[in-house]
């Protein structure tokens, strides 16, 4: 009986584990693309760079747009790698 009883909860807690999982899961990576090339200047409201990490081993480059959808941008665009360059320079001159 015993037994029995030990298959049953192993069942329901690998049952359970299973449930739990997330099946499309690419790590804790926001941008699971590649991301877009452009977007319109005057819609960026905010631009983040989120450097690699443990949990995301690449570079992301987000923008949020004023309807306040987040876009990730392609790190090796000419358009992203001039506006990380308006934002370093921006930054430095303040």
């Amino acid at each position: 009986m015993k037994t029995d009883t030990f298959f049953v909860f192993l069942a329901c807690l690998l049952a359970t584990e299973v449930q739990g999982q997330n099946k499309f899961h690419k790590g804790r990576c926001f941008c699971a693309a590649k991301g877009v090339d452009v977007v319109l200047l005057k819609n960026i409201e905010k631009f983040e760079i989120i450097p690699p990490s443990p949990s995301c081993g690449k570079q992301e480059i987000i923008v949020t747009l004023k309807s306040a959808e987040r876009k990730c941008m392609n790190p090796e665009s000419k358009f992203t790698q001039n506006l990380i360059k308006r934002a370093l320079e921006k930054m430095a001159h303040q």
